[in-house]
C-alpha cells in the first residue's frame, strides 16, 4: 500500500505513547515532531503538515488528555480524527442529476491513467444498476480512442466516438444527445491530456465544459507523482473548477502524500481512488477508513464490501456445508482460490484487516502471484478422480502430476500434505461445533499453530 513507511513509522510513535501511563507536554511534543517527519517524508505539503501538527498538539495537551487513564490512545483518537478531517472528513459520492444524463468530464494530464479510469468508473456505476455511456474525447493520443473501445466491450458499456476530423468539442455535443436519446444515465467523457498544463489544452476543456455544462469535473492525478500531483490539481482547479479528485496507482510504491494533501490545498474531495491495474480496482475514497490503515488500524468495512461484491453467496453456503461434513475436494480448493483472488492482492486484504501488519509472522509475507499459478497448475493436472478423492494420489501419479504441472516431486508432496491437513483441521472444528465439542481445547491447539505461523505453499 502506498502509505506502508508512513504507517510503520506512526506506529512506531504511538507504540512509544501507549506504553506511558501518564504523558507529559514535553512527551506530546517529542511525538508530534517524529509525526512531522515521517508526514514530510510521505511527501506531504509542509503547509498542510505545519497547520496538522499544529490543531493535534492544541488538542493532545488539553487536561482532559493529560488526566486520562490511557493518554497515548486519546492522542492517537486525535490523530485519526484529525487524518479523516484533512482528507475530507466524510465520503464525497459521486453526483446525480435530477435530469439525466448525469454528466461527467474526465480531466488531467498524460499517463495519469484517465482512459482506463473513465471505464472502471463505468464499470462501477453498471454495479449500481447505472446504464453508463463512455466517450471517446481524446484524438490526439495515439490508439486511445481503440483503447476505450476495447475497454468498453470488456465491460459490455457502449463507446461514443465520430470519425476522424470531428473535434472533441463536437464529439462531446452529439455524445451528450446520443446518451438523451438512449437513456444513458451517466454520461463519461474520456477528454485529452498533455505532457504538462498549458492553455490550447485549457481551451479546449473549458469549451466542452460550456457545452455539455458538467455536473462532475473529475480530475484523474497519478499518485505515484507525489507533490506534483497536488501541484496538478491545483491548476487545473484554478481554471476548471473542479469536482472532485481521482488518485490513481495508489497501490503502487509512492509516499501517499498526494492523498493527504489534495483536499487541504486545492479543497477538492478526493472520490475515488484505484488500487491496481484490474478494471474493477476502483474504490469510493472513504477519508475515515484511509485514516484507519494509515495508522494500522485496517479497514474491516471496505473489506466486507469487498467480500459482499465479489463472493457468490449461493457458492460460499454450499461450500461452508461441504467444510462442516468434511468433503472438501482439491476442485473445492480451486473454488476457495478463485474467490479470494476476486478480493484484490493478498497484502491488500491483509492491510485492511486490524492488527494484522504488526503480527510478526505476517510482516514478512509476500505471496507471488507465480506461486499461486503453480498450485493452480499442479491440481489441474490431476484427473477428476484424483481431485475428488485426494488419498487415491500414490508416488506414480504424484510423479505424473509434477511433469505435468511443470512443478517437481516435493512441490506436489508440499500441497497434497498441506491440503490433508487443511482437511484434518475442518473435521476438527465440524467435530467441535457438534453436540459433543471440545471448543477451549481445540482453539488453544488452532492458537498454538497460529503462533507458529501458518505457510503457503514453496514458502
Amino acid at each position: 500500500m502506498a502509505f506502508e513507511g508512513l504507517t510503520s513509522r506512526l506506529q512506531g510513535v504511538f507504540s512509544k505513547l501507549r506504553g506511558k501511563g501518564k504523558v507529559s507536554e514535553d512527551d506530546v511534543n517529542e511525538a508530534m515532531r517524529e509525526v512531522r517527519l515521517a508526514l514530510l517524508e510521505a511527501d506531504v505539503n509542509f503547509k498542510v503538515v505545519k497547520e496538522f501538527i499544529s490543531k493535534v498538539k492544541e488538542k493532545a495537551v488539553g487536561k482532559e488528555v493529560m488526566d486520562s487513564f490511557t493518554p497515548g490512545m486519546v492522542i492517537i483518537d486525535i490523530v485519526n480524527k484529525e487524518l479523516t478531517d484533512l482528507m475530507g472528513g466524510s465520503q464525497a459520492k459521486l453526483a446525480k442529476s435530477n435530469r439525466p444524463p448525469t454528466v461527467v468530464m474526465m480531466a488531467g494530464l498524460q499517463g495519469a491513467g484517465k482512459t482506463t479510469t473513465s471505464a472502471k468508473l463505468a464499470k462501477l456505476l453498471l454495479k449500481g444498476n447505472h446504464r453508463p455511456l463512455l466517450v471517446a474525447g481524446d484524438i490526439y493520443r495515439p490508439a486511445a480512442i481503440k483503447q476505450l473501445q476495447v475497454l468498453g466491450e470488456q465491460i459490455k458499456v457502449p463507446v461514443f466516438s465520430l470519425p476522424e476530423g470531428n473535434s472533441p468539442v463536437e464529439i462531446a455535443r452529439q455524445a451528450l444527445q446520443h446518451a438523451k436519446d438512449n437513456g444513458n444515465d451517466y454520461l463519461l467523457i474520456d477528454t485529452a491530456g498533455r505532457l504538462h498544463v498549458d492553455e490550447e489544452l485549457m481551451e479546449e476543456l473549458r469549451q466542452i465544459h460550456e457545452i455539455t455544462q458538467p455536473d462532475e469535473v473529475l480530475l484523474v492525478v497519478d499518485a505515484m507523482t507525489g507533490q506534483d500531483a497536488v501541484n496538478v490539481a491545483e491548476s487545473f482547479n484554478q481554471q476548471l473548477q473542479l469536482t472532485g479528485v481521482v488518485l490513481t496507482k495508489l497501490d503502487g510504491d509512492t509516499r501517499g502524500g498526494a492523498a493527504l494533501s489534495v483536499k487541504a490545498v486545492t479543497g477538492c474531495p478526493i472520490k475515488f481512488a484505484a488500487l491496481g491495474e484490474k478494471i474493477d480496482a476502483l474504490e469510493p475514497f472513504h477519508p475515515e477508513r484511509m485514516a484507519s490503515r494509515i495508522l494500522g488500524m485496517g479497514d474491516m468495512l471496505s473489506l466486507i464490501e469487498k467480500a459482499q461484491s465479489n463472493i457468490d453467496a449461493d457458492k460460499a453456503k454450499e461450500m461452508e456445508r461441504k467444510m462442516r461434513n468434511a468433503e472438501f475436494t482439491f476442485d473445492d480448493f480451486l473454488e476457495q482460490m478463485d474467490q479470494v483472488k476476486k478480493l484484490g492482492p493478498i497484502d491488500q486484504i491483509m492491510d485492511m484487516i486490524p492488527g494484522m501488519g504488526k503480527m510478526k509472522q505476517m510482516k514478512d509475507i509476500k505471496v507471488d502471484e507465480k506461486q499461486m499459478g503453480r498450485v493452480e497448475a499442479i491440481v489441474h493436472s490431476m484427473t477428476k478422480e484424483e481431485k475428488q478423492n485426494p488419498d487415491m494420489i500414490n508416488h506414480s501419479r504424484r510423479k505424473r502430476i509434477a511433469a505435468g504441472s511443470g512443478t517437481t516431486l516435493a512441490d506436489v508432496n508440499r500441497l497434497i500434505k498441506q491440503f490433508d491437513e487443511m482437511r484434518r483441521m475442518m473435521k476438527q472444528f465440524s467435530d467441535m461445533m457438534g453436540p459433543k465439542g471440545k471448543g477451549s481445547k481445540l482453539m488453544k491447539q488452532m492458537q498454538g499453530k497460529a503462533g507458529k505461523g501458518m505457510r503457503f505453499p514453496f514458502r
